[in-house]
Order: C-alpha cells, then structure tokens, then sequence
C-alpha cells in the first residue's frame, strides 16, 4: 500500500526536537583544556602545517575524505520545479541523511542561490579544498549539462548529477536483469523514450553504454518523436533524433521492446503497451504518478515487465540504490572522478545482487515478502544491507582499473569489514567465523527441513561453501516447499525418518544402550528416535553428520533434551551453559549464561565462567569476565550478592590465568573511569570486559533482549556450551540470518572438534 503523508505529519517530523534533519557532532573528546588545546589554539597548527608541506595530508588529519557536497541551486527540486534554494535545502538534508544512513558519508548541504551556470560552476569549483566529492542534485536542464561536464573537466574530486546519472544506473541494472528474464539481447531491442529532461537523457546515454543501439532509439517529447528534420533542434535533442519516419510516441511505440517514461504521469493508455512487442518492458518512473498506472498496465497484458518509482510496487527505480555506495567506493580510493566505468561496474553490481538469495531481513521490512529473482524482483531493495558490500567494492575496482584511483585497496576483505563498520555492522567476528568455515565445510543436519526459513538457509549455506546441509523432514513437504518458493537445493541430502525404519531401529537400539537405566524401554526409545531431534543428534553421535542445528519451531528445553540424551555433555563437565555475542557499536560482548540455568549456586556459576572463557577463545578473543550483580565488591548483601562475590573468588582460584572481576554492577563492569576513582584495585581496568556473567537465567535473558531490542545490537546465538559434539539450538523464530550465523559457528565447532 502507498504510504499516506498528511502536511501535518510531514511540517512537525520537520520542526519536532531540533529544526531540520542534520547536526555536526564531534568525533572527538572535548572535555577538558587540554582536548580544547588540541581541537583548537594552538594544537590545531601542528596538522595544518603538515597540510601545508603537503596537500595530500588534508585526508589523514581532516575529514575531506569522508565529506560529501549535496549542492543544488533549487531549480529543479524533485517534481515543485524552480523554488529556490532555501525551499531545497529540506531536500538537500534529506539527501544528507540518506548519504548517512546507507554509506557512513558524512554531508554539507550547500544550497547556492545563482542561476547563471558559469558563476555556479566559478562557486562549486571553489569548494574543492573542503570536500572529498560532490553530489550536485535537482538542478535543471538544459544548465546542468553544461554544470556537471565543465567541473568533471576543472576538478580532481569525484563529482556526480544524481538526477541524472542516479536514475541511469538504477533503471540500467533493471533492464539488463528484465531482458534476462525475456530472453532478450541488448543490442536487439526497440527503445522507446518519452521525455527529453536530464534523467532520459543520461539514461540513454547509460543504456547505450550497456549496449542498445543508437539507431534502435526513440525519444519523445512534449511535441513527439523528436526527428531529424524538425526544426531548432538543441545539441542535445540532436543527438538523440531519429530517422525513422514515426511521429508521435504511439507511433514509436509499435513493436517497441523497451519503454522508458521520465515525463508526466497518465499520459500513456493501455491500447500503446498492447502495440509493443512481446514481454514488453515498461519503466514508467515519473513521480508520484507513473506514465500509465501500475495496475491498469499489468492487467493489460499478462507478459509486461514493470518498473516504476513508487515504493508501493514491485522493481521500484530508487536512487538510494546507488548514490551512497558510489561516492562510498570513489572516496574510499580517492577518485579524481565518477567515470562511466565506475557507474558500468554499479549497474552490473546490483543486478548481480537481485540475483543473489534475499535475507530474511530484506523480507520482513517489506511485509514477509518472499522475494527472488524475476519479473517482479528485479533490482535489490533499498534496505538491504548487502548493497555497500557490493557495490562500493564494484565502484572502487572500476576506479583503480579505469586509472583514477589516487589510493589502491589491496586486502579486500578487511574493506568489507570497513564498511561495514561505517554503517554500524560490526560484522568482524561472524565473517571470521564464515571464513573459517568455508574452508573446510562440514555436514550439518537441519532437524526442522520443513520450514521455509531453514531451506533459504540451507540454500544460502550451501552456494556460498559453508556447510554441506543434510535436511531432516517429510520428503514430499520439503521438495513441494522448495519448488513453491524457487529455491535450488540440487545435490543436497533430504532424510525422511519415516522412510528409514532399519536405521530408525538401528538408532533405537543406541538409544536404549544409553538410557536403559534411565527408565527408557526399546519401544519407547523407538518412538523417539522418530523425532528428527534424536534422529539428528543419534546422526551426530555416530559420526553420520558433523553437527546438529534445531529450535527453530520449539521451545529451547524441547530441543536440548534430546541432545543431552543422545550426545551428552563433555567429559569432566557437568552441566551446559547458553552464550549470546552482542555485536555492538562498541565492539562485541558475550554475555552468559542466558538460556538454560535457571539459578545456578555459586559452584554452578563457576563452571558456567569456565564455559564460557572457553567459548569467547573459540572466537579468537581473550575473555574479560565480570561476573554481575546489583553489588559492587561488598556494598550491598542478599544471596546474589553473596554467591556471585564467592563465584568470583572460587572462579579466580581455578582459573588463575582468567582475567575476572566482580560481584559488580554492569554499568561498573563497562565504565573503567568509576572503576579507576572507586575500585583501583580492578582487574579490569586497562582490560574493559567483554564477557558478562549474570546471576540467573532471568537476568541474562532480559539483558540480552532488551539491548537487541533497544540498544540496536545484533545478538548471535545461544551457543550453547558444554556438549560433547556440536549441537547448536536456535532461538524460537530465528531469522534467515540468525540461522547462517549459527550453522557458521556449528562448522567451525565441527573443526575445532577435529583437532582435538
């Protein structure tokens, strides 16, 4: 449904709090003399005169690097036309907020009040030393031709038209992926362009580039087909006329492949697409009204690919799809300028990405859409967060190789982390773990194969080589769920239980070894064994699969059990601990145990510590543990205070090598300046905690829900700790993501277990 936005709505988002949508916020301390010192008189000399020995140093000690100029002279402003700069510059700070969220640009909105396009071009270019790039934005043709060509030729700092060249690579990537799916080739096709403005200009110049024919173009404008023999043709127009003896867009439009509308809404009928050619393709991205309405198009014909502007509907031609990660990759290697190989290498960088399996978190922010590949899904959407791994990367490679790249990117992969970490995914410790993983992937047995989100998973994990997924579940249920949701699970095991009765027996007969004198019969542990949770962990046991994945659909305690009756818990251990890792902006912490003891005593806790050092080692971190209460040291009494401030003690005597602190409240765990000034004798001082220990089930569980619901950290786990093999439980409805994460961590488990 279309979003409805009342003028009241839209004025008070505006005026609510601080006027506006943008503020400057320092990226350094400023709390004493000595930091104003150094922001400041005199300490600021020092990086000015290394600037002044050498120009180059303005991107170490300032922040040109990361800033971008969204500069528009208000003549052209989204569809209210020539009102001026300052009623621009909402625009202008939404472009900024944009260029925020999606790619960690940092923007000054610069909104000039000239029209004359040389003095804008005198002022624009003067504003080189101040900003890495600029974005120039919404201003009007035929002037920004002339604007945008004379400052790629005067200046060394990438430089881009949005509206025109956004909109190109966009609808670009679209069309490349809708001719796919007709079976078209590009150099075949009939183009039809209806209107003549910036936008249709640059993308039929970006449409030639990826190779449609220029003899195979017609473009209309308020007085049809523009045609070589009409009379006071600009340059531009010129360019684009034709020789064909058509005069109006109906007239174009007969046998057409490709129609591309950047003109006015409704200005096309049902009767012109009937005349195209067949699976005809219809971009009609005028804004807010396409050039023929969505619904009326599709009912017209069954065979037309759409594509408009609007949210609303499928294969929406959004520029956010490319702006931020262009001048992401271009500043990221210093760009002298944003060249058509770089804008090529975007457009083939999101058409790859649609083909690509959709995230669960891209589905559910589009209303548990079930997205893939084809007529309807055509280009990635705004929110997914794969696009600034996939196309900055696109953009700085075509900069390096076109040779306009004044730094070169030579580790890839801590690039990747990089941006991610720009735009608040601190994803370091999950891609080190799916690294490792991928090098030796292993067997892992999904007990619920017939869900959706686990088959989108396993797919997931088996094209990208982390794991080899065995699927447990009604083999007809699975295969009917893979055909309806067009997933390809070709080569991968699908195991039927029900289907297996000499293994099922088999594996009953283990079972009873195992638990006879825990009150199991042979009957009752062969109705067991049809539970995919034993059957899966019995798999596991006997060395059938490398580890076990399940919960998605059950309660945590369901899932367990199984596994403790089947694999059981390793040697000298007497109990299982559940650990979350919170990736914060802080870094990630790893917080214990939060899923399975429910009031642990303090000899209980200490094993749990002991658990969970081991399980923070196995991602390559050297646990930090504070071991939580609501006392500090002694302040307060009551049975947690006592028993964590006694775990703490017995804790610090069996692990004398551990780096570990308490009883202590969280806030005194995490903040060293309360530690320093009240308890200098912690041990955590100079070695902030990353590992928390909290008292009780109740405790844990709350803590590590509300910072993912509130604190925008993403929580990965449990993992659970203590099993003798890899079993992995996920929480109930754990999204596509979460699964991946998990079965990452059960492969390199898996590996680890090898070693042993």
């Amino acid at each position: 449904m279309a979003i409805k936005i009342r003028k009241e709505d839209a004025l008070n988002y505006h005026t609510q709090g601080k006027p506006g949508k943008i503020e400057v916020v320092p990226t350094k301390p400023l709390s004493s003399q000595l930091d104003l010192a150094l922001a400041y008189s005199p300490g600021v000399a020092e990086p000015c005169l290394e600037i002044k020995e050498n120009k180059e140093n303005v991107y170490k000690y300032t922040s040109k690097g990361n800033l971008v100029a969204v500069i528009s002279n208000g003549t052209a402003v989204l569809g209210l036309g020539d009102i001026g700069p300052e009623a621009s510059k909402p625009v202008m700070e939404g472009k900024g907020v944009l260029f925020k969220k999606f790619a960690g640009i940092d923007v000054f909105d610069i909104e000039i009040d000239e029209k004359d396009p040389k003095k804008l071009i005198q002022i624009i270019k003067s504003l080189e030393p101040t900003f890495g790039g600029v974005n120039l934005e919404d201003i009007k043709a035929p002037e920004c031709f002339e604007i945008e060509t004379t400052l790629k030729e005067e200046m060394n700092i990438p430089l881009m038209h949005d509206d025109q060249h956004g909109t190109a690579i966009i609808s670009g990537a679209a069309l490349l992926n809708a001719l796919e799916v007709v079976g078209k080739n590009i150099e075949d096709i009939k183009l039809v362009v209806n209107g003549a403005g910036a936008s249709a200009v640059s993308c039929t110049r970006f449409y030639m580039s990826l190779g449609v024919k220029r003899e195979n173009i017609v473009m209309c404008d308020r007085d049809g087909a523009i045609r070589a023999d009409r009379d006071n043709l600009d340059a531009i127009k010129s360019e684009f006329a034709t020789t064909r003896d058509v005069n109006t867009l109906t007239e174009a439009l007969i046998g057409a492949d490709v129609f591309l509308g950047l003109s006015a809404g409704n200005i096309m009928q049902p009767e012109q697409i009937l005349q195209m050619a067949e699976n005809p393709i219809v971009f009609a991205l005028a804004n807010p009204d396409p050039e023929i309405a969505y619904d009326l198009a599709m009912a017209t014909r069954d065979d037309i690919i759409m594509a408009t502007g609007r949210s609303d509907f499928p294969n929406q031609v959004n520029n956010v799809l490319g702006f931020p990660y262009i001048f992401r990759g271009a500043l990221d290697v210093r760009a002298t300028a944003i060249n058509e190989e770089m804008k090529l290498a975007a457009a083939k960088a999101i058409a790859a990405l649609a083909k690509e399996p959709v995230p669960e978190i891209v589905n559910k922010a589009y209303g548990n859409q079930k997205l893939s590949f084809g007529k309807f899904y055509l280009i990635p959407k705004p929110f997914d967060p794969r696009l600034i791994t996939t196309i900055a990367p696109a953009v700085a490679k075509a900069a390096m190789e076109s040779g306009v790249a004044k730094y070169h990117i030579t580790d890839w992969e801590s690039y990747e982390l990089e941006l991610q970490e720009r735009i608040g995914i601190d994803q370091r410790l999950m891609l080190r773990v799916i690294t490792r993983a991928k090098k030796d992937p292993k067997r892992v047995v999904f007990a619920e194969a017939d869900n959706v989100k686990i088959l989108k998973a396993a797919q997931l994990l088996w094209t990208e080589k982390v794991a080899i997924p065995i699927l447990l579940g009604n083999s007809e249920k699975i295969d009917r769920l893979i055909e309806e949701h067009g997933l390809d699970l070709s080569g991968v095991t699908i195991i039927d239980p029900y289907k297996e009765e000499e293994k099922l027996q088999h594996y009953a007969n283990i079972l009873h070894q195992k638990r006879q004198r825990k009150g199991l019969t042979p009957r009752e542990c062969l109705r067991l064994m049809r539970d995919r949770n034993y059957y899966g962990a019995m798999m596991v046991e006997l060395g059938e699969a490398d580890a076990l994945i399940s919960g998605l659909t059950k309660d945590y305690p369901k899932t367990i059990l199984p596994a403790l009756h089947v694999i059981g818990v390793k040697k000298g251990t007497d109990r299982v601990a559940g650990m979350y890792i919170m990736n914060t902006s802080k870094g990630p912490f790893f917080f214990s145990d939060t899923t399975v003891n429910v009031n642990p005593n303090a000899d209980q806790l200490v094993e749990i510590i002991g658990l969970t050092a081991k399980g923070v080692r196995f991602f390559d971190i050297e646990p930090r543990v504070a071991v939580l209460s609501y006392s500090n040291f002694g302040s307060a009494k009551g049975e947690i205070a006592s028993k964590t401030a006694e775990a703490t003690i017995k804790a610090k005597e069996k692990y004398p090598n551990l780096i570990i602190e308490g009883e202590m409240q969280a806030n005194v765990a995490l903040n060293e300046e309360i530690q320093r000034e009240n308890y200098p004798f912690s041990s955590l001082i100079g070695q902030k905690a990353n590992t928390l220990i909290f008292p009780d089930l109740s405790s844990g569980n709350i803590a590590y829900k509300l910072l993912a619901e509130l604190g925008n950290a993403e929580a990965i786990g449990p993992v659970l700790l203590g099993m003798n093999k890899p079993v992995h439980i996920l929480q109930l409805g754990s999204s596509i993501r979460e699964i991946v994460n998990m079965v990452a961590i059960a492969v390199v488990d898996a590996q680890s277990q090898e070693q042993l």
